[in-house]
């Protein structure tokens, strides 16, 4: 689920041994604008967001069943239908993506635990919360606010359990699904893991949060989602092409299940795109 509209981003990848947990960085910085609704699409990764003033006020979570709130500090998990998110107050903050597996290492808990949710950080990792983001908002620019990043994220490793838990069938089957972009036939990786369909359904799902087939539905989408951001931006049927839609219909009905707008209103929402 990413943040409201960020008109001033500045990117940034993690240091390398961060990289299989924590993908990416941005800061930003939102002016305010009138009241209005933010759409928080489906992805491949949980977001991490840190704000630095001002707050995330999630009007209604993926799963309707969770609670909304109000976060200057979260961690949305994977979902499979779009997030309501307030938009118009300053927010200045920093948003991560994060991967399942870095929930693991980083937080201690498996993404299942997050799936379809927002839940305070502090609820997971205590006071760190606090002084984390006053060394953030105390540092001089987005640079350095990355390198304290690094460190941050960087002792939460070494004090979480890595991957301990995980079930390598499992990994086995995120990675493959990710390599494929989202393509591969769940028939096909089951006969591959050596499981049952359903057993691996299962299994998945109670560490992921999401079954293999909405994994796979979330990556492709994530991947689509990221041409239409790159400064050259394909047209959409392009995009559908690219990545492994059959037609460009498809792609506009993805955009409808995990957006809950069309493509055009999504990039309406993001003028930085």
């Amino acid at each position: 689920m990413d943040a409201p509209t960020v008109p001033k981003l500045s990117w940034r990848r993690p240091a390398p041994p961060l990289r299989q947990w924590v993908s990416l960085y941005a800061g930003y910085r939102m002016e305010a604008t009138p009241p209005g609704v933010h759409h928080g699409v489906a992805s491949g990764h949980l977001t991490f967001l840190l704000c630095l003033d001002g707050a995330v006020e999630v009007l209604s979570n993926a799963d309707p069943a969770k609670p909304p709130g109000r976060f200057t500090a979260s961690v949305s998990g994977l979902h499979a239908a779009p997030a309501e998110i307030a938009q118009g107050e300053a927010q200045t903050g920093l948003q991560l993506r994060l991967t399942w597996r870095g929930t693991r290492a980083l937080l201690g808990l498996p993404a299942a635990e997050l799936a379809g949710d927002t839940v305070d950080l502090a609820a997971i990792i205590g006071r760190r919360t606090g002084s984390m983001l006053d060394r953030l908002a105390a540092a001089g620019d987005w640079r350095e606010r990355f390198a304290l990043l690094d460190a941050e994220l960087g002792r939460l490793a070494v004090d979480g359990p890595g991957e301990r838990g995980v079930l390598p069938e499992v990994g086995y089957a995120w990675d493959r699904i990710a390599e494929s972009g989202g393509t591969i036939r769940i028939e096909e990786l089951a006969r591959e893991v050596g499981w049952s369909r359903r057993h691996l359904a299962e299994r998945f799902r109670d560490e992921i949060g999401l079954a293999p087939k909405a994994a796979a539905k979330v990556i492709r989408f994530e991947r689509a989602c990221d041409l239409l951001r790159d400064p050259s931006r394909p047209a959409l049927a392009q995009v559908a092409a690219d990545t492994g839609y059959v037609d460009q219909p498809h792609l506009a009905r993805d955009f409808r299940d995990l957006a809950g707008v069309t493509a055009t209103e999504w990039l309406a929402e993001r003028p930085e795109a």
